[in-house]
């Protein structure tokens, strides 16, 4: 149970941020991230520069309405990717059993890709995200790939909170998009031309 909460904590980290966790998660073993799937294949020299570049540009890009819009396309699409590979990078840090590695990489991706979905809602909702959300992102990611290491318990339930704040804002959203139109009526923001 333990090595579960400590996937999910990892994968809702890949949920907030992609090159980010994936440089943590090197940084803090010993042997960068030769047990890492699909990073393990190239050169160190490579990984950590591309990783370190991409990680700079998320963190500086962020802090701007166009900066976000271009992180919340390309996290959008990687983020399943990205959590699939921090969730099978922790299951065999802690030796989960092999015939369950692939439920782990479809449950990671499916969590980050959640909280990514999440994310870009908020985003378009309140037409840009403040920075002290962001900066909030950037040290949330960093710990909850720390406690996937370290205190599994605290990043699994962080990350089952996470889970359940966007379940939450998802349901708020659908009633409010209810509320659009009217009685009875299939499509409520038919006709509408101005975005809420």
């Amino acid at each position: 149970m333990i090595e579960l909460l400590a996937v999910l904590s990892a994968s809702a980290a890949a949920g907030l941020r992609i090159a980010l966790p994936l440089l943590v998660i090197g940084l803090l073993q010993n042997d960068l991230w030769s047990r890492v799937p699909f990073l393990s294949r190239f050169s160190p020299q490579v990984v950590i520069g591309v990783l370190v570049s991409w990680s700079l540009f998320e963190i500086f890009a962020s802090k701007k309405l166009l900066g976000q819009r271009i992180l919340q396309i390309i996290q959008l699409l990687f983020s399943p990717f990205v959590g699939a590979i921090m969730g099978l990078a922790i299951a065999e840090a802690t030796h989960v059993e092999p015939r369950l590695l692939w439920i782990i990489a479809i449950v990671s991706g499916l969590l980050a890709l959640v909280l990514q979905l999440v994310q870009t809602g908020l985003f378009y909702r309140l037409r840009g995200l403040p920075v002290w959300v962001i900066l909030g992102q950037d040290i949330l990611c960093v710990f909850l790939v720390i406690f996937a290491f370290d205190a599994p318990q605290q990043g699994g339930l962080i990350a089952l909170l996470l889970l359940w704040l966007a379940i939450r804002i998802s349901k708020e959203w659908y009633r409010w998009y209810k509320k659009q139109g009217q009685l009875g009526e299939r499509n409520p923001r038919r006709y509408k031309r101005e975005p809420d």
